[in-house]
């Protein structure tokens, strides 16, 4: 599971990353994460922002760019599976809430920290309101992993909601994991162990 977390920060961090290829597939999806590549480019490369003195603007940055592109909402809900639907609108709010918190405690520092992966565009498919980007990531040890991009229209924005790693689904593997919880203890449970790791994230940050 460990070389699996790896190679989805991996992806996160290509998603965003440097000198993406200019010859992607055509489309609107491709279009809207091409451009999110190049704001998170610009915020890498800006030498302003480099030191560890600036890490707090610069992670502020980046956080605004990547999460602008991630359907947090609808990713909370797939990962709850059945059980969103017993939530109240409340309580989603918070599920939704924490589940963006621990995605970003769990990939932010690895998408600062990867470097010469190159991102290539294979494919783009688009069924009404959904797509799909399929690419590859080829990695400076000679590497290379499957990686997809499911997303959904939300106005006139292509919104990612899952992301798949060499046939793994980042939504799929959370939803196994938060339905174990739930089933062996309870979903107060699940909010507790979601709120102790958002503490920790912020005792980190300081």
């Amino acid at each position: 599971m460990s070389r699996y977390y790896a190679v989805i920060a991996a992806a996160l961090a290509v998603l965003f990353f440097l000198d993406a290829p200019r010859q992607a597939a055509a489309g609107l999806p491709t279009d809207q994460v091409r451009a999110t590549v190049e704001s998170i480019t610009a915020i890498l490369k800006n030498p302003a922002l480099k030191s560890d003195a600036k890490r707090k603007d610069r992670r502020e940055q980046l956080r605004r760019a990547i999460f602008s592109r991630f359907d947090f909402n609808e990713m909370a809900a797939r990962s709850l599976g059945s059980y969103w639907r017993k939530l109240t609108p409340q309580q989603q709010d918070e599920f939704t809430r924490l589940f963006t918190d621990l995605l970003e405690a769990a990939y932010l520092e690895q998408i600062e920290s990867y470097t010469n992966e190159r991102f290539v565009y294979v494919k783009e498919t688009i069924d009404q309101d959904y797509a799909e980007v399929q690419s590859r990531i080829q990695t400076a040890k000679g590497e290379e992993y499957a990686l997809n991009y499911r997303l959904r229209l939300v106005g006139k924005e292509w919104k990612i909601y899952d992301v798949v790693i060499e046939n793994i689904s980042l939504v799929n593997n959370y939803r196994s994991q938060f339905n174990r919880v739930i089933a062996n203890q309870s979903y107060d449970e699940l909010l507790r162990k979601l709120k102790d790791k958002q503490v920790q994230t912020a005792t980190d940050r300081r």
